[in-house]
């Protein structure tokens, strides 16, 4: 499909600017207050990313024996929780 390129309507919706444009620009946190004001965002916006867990984890690296490793893993779903459960037990 062949495009329809109109220069004169991208220029009068577009137009360049000018050192008069320049000099009478604000920045937007001048012109829309409500957006960039961080108390009012943090209300308008819904928080992103998973809910904070109220019993946060922390990640660690931790090197077991493939077999040690295979036996928890056979135990089925949440032998990571069982794990910890029974290091917690330990200390």
């Amino acid at each position: 499909m062949k495009r329809n390129h109109k220069p004169d309507r991208a220029n009068r919706e577009n137009p360049a600017w000018t050192k008069d444009t320049f000099a009478r620009a604000r920045k937007a946190s001048a012109v829309l207050p409500e957006i960039f004001d961080t108390a009012t965002t943090a209300k308008l916006l819904k928080p992103r990313g998973r809910p904070k867990s109220g019993n946060a984890r922390t990640s660690i690296a931790l090197r077991l024996p493939p077999d040690t490793l295979a036996r928890w893993k056979a135990t089925g779903p949440g032998w990571q929780t069982r794990m910890a459960e029974t290091l917690r037990k330990a200390i």
